[in-house]
């Protein structure tokens, strides 16, 4: 059996923080939520290879990642994709990924954001029994989260009912990213992508599968957390830590308390603070502060707006800093941004040199720079 890890997201919910590095790799605790479901399927016997899907922006990440590990089965396999507009979408890229390592045997699938609680050993002994495709699937509580997912309707542990996002939900239960599937239905991965059906979500794949396949749900209590955004990700670090917090023996802390579920990394400086429920990345600086459900990362940058009055009244301006650092947050919604744009007659070429939502002004240097190069 062999088994794919999706990481080829880019993460888009959760910007800043993960503009620039997968969220996969992010901390959760001592470890990472890659690196657990690694750790699983290095020591379970019945899985082969594993295939970890990603992108070539987060290729290089991954490739040096892993390098840092004792991990043996993991092999990278890139999708050549940039951006969140160049995906091929879930089943799209997994048809590509089927075709490119030649995967003829049975198959899991599962998402490398995914923080479980439930046993990847516990799964697969399910998927042996049904000896059909298989999903892991989990009660969020209440219908209207419900809406954010693909909605399984379960029969005795067979799937008879699925909704892919639907608006009114026919129950709580939700189909999470687990998968499984026999070496006999991975042809109808080209079925369906031939016959021209959406090739993103799995869920949508489901859907289309159930009615004319058996499938079943491995139903799951305990813990799920998909990290997509910034509270999903301080809870699933609030879930590891169990109230307790994990702090590098090379950070400062001066002056400080901790409450429960805080993780401060290596080379942070925290004085006269006290910080609970979050997470303070390498060599950040906290003074003075009281940090509540915060993510705190190595650097910040400015924006833009912020530095136009200063780029008027200056004859002459050096801008030091690092395109790796973190992005400032706009709440500014594109629509407004261009409806601003054109109020005050500015042209297109200039709005989006001033992109005040998606760039800072590291990045209106870095581009002045290059164009006046292109001119010499």
């Amino acid at each position: 059996m062999d088994a794919i890890v999706l990481a080829g997201g880019y993460a888009t919910r959760l910007w800043p923080i993960t503009q620039h590095r997968p969220k996969m790799l992010l901390p959760v605790g001592p470890s990472t939520v890659i690196d657990r479901i690694f750790q699983e399927l290095e020591q379970e016997p019945r899985i082969n290879n594993v295939y970890v899907s990603t992108n070539e922006l987060f290729a290089a990440d991954f490739t040096d990642h892993l390098a840092n590990t004792s991990f043996s089965k993991p092999k990278l396999t890139v999708e050549e994709t940039t951006a969140e507009e160049e995906k091929f979408g879930v089943i799209g890229a997994l048809g590509q990924l089927l075709n490119r390592e030649q995967i003829k045997d049975d198959l899991l699938v599962i998402a490398g954001d995914n923080l479980i609680s439930f046993s990847i050993s516990d799964f697969l002994d399910f998927f042996e029994s049904k000896q059909n495709v298989c999903l892991a699937a989990y009660d969020v509580g209440n219908k209207e989260l419900a809406k954010s997912y693909g909605v399984v309707k379960v029969d005795q542990e067979q799937v008879v009912g699925f909704q892919e996002k639907p608006s009114d939900p026919q129950s709580s239960l939700v189909s999470i990213a687990c998968y499984a599937f026999p070496a006999k239905t991975l042809s109808l991965f080209h079925s369906y992508l031939s016959n021209g059906n959406n090739p993103d979500e799995p869920g949508w794949f489901l859907q289309w599968l159930y009615p004319n396949y058996s499938v079943y749900a491995f139903s799951f209590d305990g813990a799920w957390f998909d990290i997509g955004t910034p509270e999903s990700y301080i809870g699933a670090v609030a879930w590891a830590l169990n109230d307790g917090t994990l702090v590098d023996p090379e950070a400062i802390l001066s002056g400080t308390t901790l409450g429960k579920n805080v993780h401060v990394m290596s080379g942070a400086k925290i004085t006269d603070s006290h910080i609970e429920n979050s997470v303070v990345f390498p060599n950040a600086i906290v003074d003075s502060c009281h940090l509540k459900n915060s993510i705190i990362d190595e650097a910040t940058q400015c924006d833009i707006a912020s530095c136009l009055p200063i780029l008027q009244r200056a004859k002459r301006v050096a801008i030091v800093g690092d395109p790796k650092q973190l992005r400032h947050v706009s709440f500014l919604a594109s629509s407004k941004q261009t409806m601003l744009a054109l109020k005050e007659g500015l042209g297109m070429e200039v709005a989006d040199q001033l992109d005040y939502r998606s760039k800072s002004i590291l990045d209106l240097a870095e581009e002045t720079i290059t164009e006046q190069q292109l001119q010499l």
